[in-house]
């Protein structure tokens, strides 16, 4: 386990926590509850909802160019937040030695499929 995991898997694991006691005190649909309060709190949700969508395109995007899956951590992001991208994060780091010695820190372009 490299420094960059350790400190991933820190930040993921409290999140875990804090995600956890969220929605053992208030329930999992409380969530979407609190956004319909107002426009404030509506806001902020479209904005949780198009920042998570960009990093899911990022997600796709590295893992098809690192010949991994990223639907596993897109089924998570769906459901659970953040926690999907710090779990793909905290995989990409455990994996990047391998890759960087595999790909000599060339990034290798992918292709469009039609």
């Amino acid at each position: 386990m490299n420094l960059k995991q350790i400190g991933i898997g820190i930040v993921l694991a409290d999140f875990v926590a804090l995600t956890a006691y969220a929605v053992w005190q208030y329930g999992y649909l409380a969530f979407f509850d609190v956004h319909a309060m107002n426009a404030i709190n509506a806001q902020i949700f479209v904005d949780l909802c198009l920042a998570l969508a960009m990093v899911s395109v990022w997600m796709w995007q590295d893992a098809r160019t690192r010949g991994v899956s990223a639907l596993p951590y897109l089924v998570v992001t769906l459901f659970l937040g953040s926690i999907g991208p710090l779990l793909y994060l905290f995989r990409r780091a455990a994996d990047e030695p391998a890759y960087l010695a595999t790909h000599q820190g060339v990034r290798v372009p992918h292709t469009r499929h039609a």
